[in-house]
């Protein structure tokens, strides 16, 4: 199903080029201030190492071209969940890494040192619990009963939209078979008759909704909608490499402005990089292609709001801080500026 190029391998592309560069950082107080990297910083032995999510940050950044005439080297680590990135995260292994509100505190949790350094806001689309086309389940409550699916891990974000719809439906989670599979495998699993419901998101929800799948439900109005970047503390904690996310924090916010400027290309750019039908690649972009934007209150109550639950439901061990979380000065209101 197109499937073959979505691996747990890293894929690398370093783009090299000797310069002086200039960048502006925030500070805590929310004032902006320059500052100057060094001209003796040699910065093609700077790398970075960006986690991702089914090629979404990458196709995105190679479709606008946003990482051209970079400093420093870039290594891509590809992966098909949230929770294997976070592993690499937490290994040391991963300075940058994009997720969904839940991903991102089940891995603060789990002691995964990381920074929530931007935000990306949505309506909840592009997560849903789909039905087969010919399924007698018309309602959630039709769940009771039933095999269903979540993909990826426990704490995910398809996780809380189906304890959010099976509480407003009345329906008690023990009255549910629920399982965890990583997402291509659930793909299979529900096409091949296996399972009667999925809980699902993005680029997996879009191919089987394509594929003849009803969609039960969908998160807008329940799930938070926030896509998060975070950056390990290692890398934060590393001047240079500071500077470096500050950059490439730009440079992705341009990315994303490109691609919600230019949807019809962006969409036959992300079929192609990532061998799926154009109608799969139109179908999620139509869900919406959200900015890069500074974290602001309102992210971080919603995101301490769905904390709270997966702690009452004993999902997550203990409560997160999630103003703790957050680092303001890498992305801040006012974006520097790359002079070459």
């Amino acid at each position: 199903m197109g499937f073959s190029c979505w691996n747990l391998a890293r894929q690398t592309a370093a783009l090299m080029l000797s310069c002086s560069l200039l960048v502006l950082a925030g500070c805590g107080d929310g004032q902006d201030k320059p500052v100057a990297v060094s001209d003796a910083v040699d910065w093609s032995k700077v790398k970075l190492v960006l986690g991702d999510q089914a090629k979404g940050l990458r196709t995105v950044v190679d479709a606008s071209n946003a990482f051209d005439g970079i400093a420093y080297q870039i290594e891509w680590a590809n992966f098909q969940g949230a929770a294997p990135l976070f592993e690499a995260v937490r290994a040391g292994a991963v300075d940058l890494a994009p997720a969904g509100d839940t991903p991102v505190l089940a891995a603060a949790t789990g002691g995964t040192p990381l920074r929530i350094v931007a935000v990306r806001r949505g309506q909840g689309r592009s997560v849903g619990i789909l039905v087969p086309p010919g399924s007698d389940i018309k309602t959630v409550a039709d769940l009771k009963g039933r095999n269903v699916s979540i993909s990826s891990a426990r704490g995910s974000i398809s996780q809380y939209l189906l304890i959010r719809a099976l509480e407003n439906a009345g329906v008690k989670e023990s009255e549910v078979n629920i399982g965890f599979v990583m997402p291509t495998d659930a793909l299979s699993a529900f096409h091949g008759g296996k399972i009667d419901a999925w809980a699902t998101f993005g680029i997996y929800q879009a191919f089987g909704e394509e594929n003849g799948a009803r969609l039960l439900l969908s998160g807008e109005g329940i799930n938070t909608g926030l896509t998060f970047i975070t950056a390990s503390d290692h890398a934060l904690a590393d001047k240079v490499k500071r500077q470096a996310l500050n950059d490439v924090l730009q440079r992705l916010a341009k990315a994303f402005e490109w691609a919600r400027a230019n949807p019809d290309q962006y969409a036959q750019v992300f079929s192609s990089a990532n061998n799926v039908p154009l109608p799969v690649s139109q179908r999620l972009q139509s869900w919406g292609v959200e900015s890069l934007q500074p974290v602001q209150t309102s992210d971080v109550t919603a995101l301490q709001g769905v904390d709270d639950l997966f702690v009452a439901k004993k999902i997550f061990a203990k409560p997160v801080q999630v103003s703790g979380l957050i680092d303001r000065e890498v992305f801040p209101s006012a974006h520097g500026v790359l002079l070459r």
